[in-house]
């Protein structure tokens, strides 16, 4: 019996430790109806296309040629709703720099790898030479973030691609200084940044976002897009605004809940036979 018993104990024991802790969705708050967010200016070269709103939370102009904001799109610069989005971005930066890490990829290259959804950690900075694939194992709410101490740079040509039920919508870039996306750049994901964002030509963002905290967002012939098809997985009201700040709630992987449901039935017989 005691040799059961400690079987059993070892089953949940198995289970907790397998069921590691899954991403944390990143609420954006307000500044979830930005492609375009930063805390100085936006300089802009050549036909931008912005398909969301863009902002500006300082006293500054957007510089060059003006780009071109998508039907239901605003520009907000210096106002309550652009120093609102800034403040949510802050606190949603802070949320994603916080959550726990699940793998280590300091001083790997993202390209040529297939990851599932978790969150990723580099020390410095992270480099991004080829093609990202990201793998939502058919869970339409899989939440990838990569917590990146320094900086973040594409290599020209390079990409980011969501398959099997994964959405960039759920792909966050925490970045602890700068992002540069190298020319002709497809990238999917919400980068958010502590300092500045560049574009480069012909760069850019599908179903995703270019957030910059105290810096400002540089583009040259870009399309930044908030919404394409299948983009969207959280419930936003009816000002295009997610409903809470900060974090969300953990969607446990397959794997974690068929580990977990395991180790409740060891602890259901273990019980059993101590009766």
């Amino acid at each position: 019996m005691k040799r059961l018993l400690a079987f059993g104990v070892g089953i949940v024991v198995f289970a907790v430790a397998n069921a590691h802790a899954a991403a944390v969705f990143v609420d954006l708050g307000t500044a979830n109806s930005f492609a375009v967010l930063a805390g100085s200016t936006v300089t802009n070269t050549g036909p931008t296309t912005i398909n969301g709103s863009l902002g500006i939370a300082s006293s500054a102009a957007i510089t060059g040629f003006l780009p071109v904001v998508a039907a239901g799109g605003m520009i907000y610069t210096s106002d309550a709703v652009a120093f609102r989005a800034q403040s949510d971005l802050a606190t949603a930066y802070d949320f994603a720099a916080g959550e726990a890490s699940n793998f280590n990829l300091t001083g790997t290259d993202l390209g040529g790898l297939t990851l599932t959804p978790g969150v990723y950690t580099f020390a410095s900075s992270a480099q991004l030479t080829g093609k990202l694939t990201l793998d939502g194992q058919g869970d339409p709410n899989a939440v990838f973030l990569f917590q990146i101490g320094s900086t973040l740079t594409t290599a020209s040509g390079s990409s980011v691609v969501s398959v099997n039920g994964g959405t960039g919508d759920s792909v966050f870039f925490q970045v602890g200084s700068s992002a540069t996306l190298g020319a002709n750049t497809a990238f999917e994901g919400d980068i958010l940044a502590l300092t500045s964002i560049t574009l480069n030509t012909g760069s850019t963002i599908g179903c995703g976002r270019a957030l910059a905290r105290n810096g400002a967002v540089t583009l040259d012939t870009n399309t930044v897009s908030i919404d394409t098809a299948t983009c969207e997985t959280i419930a936003m009201n009816g000002a295009g605004e997610t409903t809470g700040g900060g974090g969300g709630t953990a969607v446990p992987e397959p794997a974690s809940l068929a580990g977990l449901a395991v180790g409740l039935f060891g602890l259901g017989l273990s019980r059993r036979l101590m009766k």
